[in-house]
């Protein structure tokens, strides 16, 4: 499996011909699930979700579908009968070759005076966890965690604390786009040295194996 980071919270995990795109969100590109032939989205709020990237994605490919949670699954699938398919925490399903499992059920407290809305992690191949915005940990080994490294409702204890709680190979930045390029080498030696996990950092566009 191939994995591209694109901007924030955006990946691109590309296997057997197969392209899957997780949290095309209003922080990226517009083409960023354009060629998809599944895409996935954790939650509402517009950096992991933008109606207007999923409209392409579903356009440009009519074999193209969606799995995400109901909150975003209501305001797209009236005009995409049959392709937006409504999970939740404990589905499992077949994403155009790509298995799936969900987890979580709340997005992360920012403030105890904002009411939370739903949130979604997947679980793809059994190896790579995109959390969405919780610190959701699966009842499954994760061999690379999409790390929400930075966000208004986490700080990095929280965040070294998760990848030891998850214990994964590996951890892969995303919901990166408000630190600066001062802050990031500063989160880099934190989570090389204290996460217990290989830490990457990979910048918009650029890719890994997995």
């Amino acid at each position: 499996m191939e994995l591209t980071k694109k901007t924030h919270a955006c990946v691109r995990l590309e296997k057997d011909g197969s392209t899957l795109v997780i949290d095309p969100g209003l922080f990226g590109a517009a083409d960023d699930a354009v060629g998809a032939d599944a895409v996935l989205v954790t939650h509402e709020h517009p950096d992991h979700f933008a109606e207007d990237r999923l409209r392409a994605a579903l356009e440009a490919n009519p074999g193209a579908e969606i799995w995400t949670l109901r909150s975003v699954a209501d305001q797209i699938s009236a005009a995409f009968p049959g392709r937006v398919h409504t999970v939740g925490n404990g589905d499992a399903f077949t994403a155009s070759g790509f298995d799936v499992r969900v987890y979580g059920e709340l997005h992360a407290v920012i403030h105890p005076d904002l009411p939370r809305i739903t949130n979604v992690g997947f679980l793809v191949d059994g190896s790579v966890f995109h959390p969405g915005d919780a610190l959701t940990v699966p009842d499954h080994p994760v061999d690379t965690l999409l790390l929400p490294v930075m966000a208004p409702w986490s700080k990095v204890s929280e965040v070294i604390d998760y990848v030891r709680e998850v214990k994964p190979q590996r951890t892969i930045d995303v919901h990166d786009a408000l630190l600066t390029d001062l802050a990031r080498p500063v989160y880099d030696t934190h989570l090389t040295n204290l996460s217990g996990a290989d830490h990457l950092r990979l910048a918009p566009g650029d890719g890994t194996g997995l």
